[in-house]
């Protein structure tokens, strides 16, 4: 069986975002970083070398896989800043996407350029409502 190559790291998160080149999607990094920590009651933590997560669960799929990952989270990627959410929101609340501003979607991935493209509060009701419904599928 394999193994999540993701885990999470004793790497400073005030660090890593220090280092992100783009002064914009770096002060729009701290802020993400207060209202996933605000929305999921987590602190942030390093997931690999760059991501950084809120909380975590641990799951088991019906092939048998099982792991561990952060709830919420987040990269500030070059073309985008990534958010990342521990469960499908384009089938679970396709609304609040709807609602949420200039946005790209993955399965459960939501990419935007910069904060000031979406409603942050449509973001926070998101983040919440994406960790309830991982915490019922997958109950710790």
């Amino acid at each position: 069986m394999s193994t999540n190559k993701t885990t999470p790291t004793d790497k400073n998160v005030s660090d890593f975002l220090e280092k992100v080149s783009d002064k914009k999607k770096q002060q729009d990094s701290r802020k993400l970083v207060n209202l996933f920590e605000e929305a999921s009651g987590f602190p942030p933590k390093m997931w690999g070398d760059s991501m950084i997560g809120f909380g975590s669960y641990h799951y088991t799929y019906e092939s048998g896989r099982e792991g561990d990952f952060f709830l919420v989270g987040f990269s500030p990627r070059k073309n985008a800043i990534s958010l990342y959410f521990s469960c499908d929101l384009n089938h679970q609340e396709p609304d609040l996407l709807d609602k949420l501003g200039k946005i790209k979607t993955g399965k459960s991935c939501v990419y935007i350029k910069q904060l000031e493209d979406v409603d942050l509060s449509i973001l926070k009701v998101l983040t919440e409502k994406a960790i309830a419904h991982t915490l019922q599928k997958f109950p710790n």
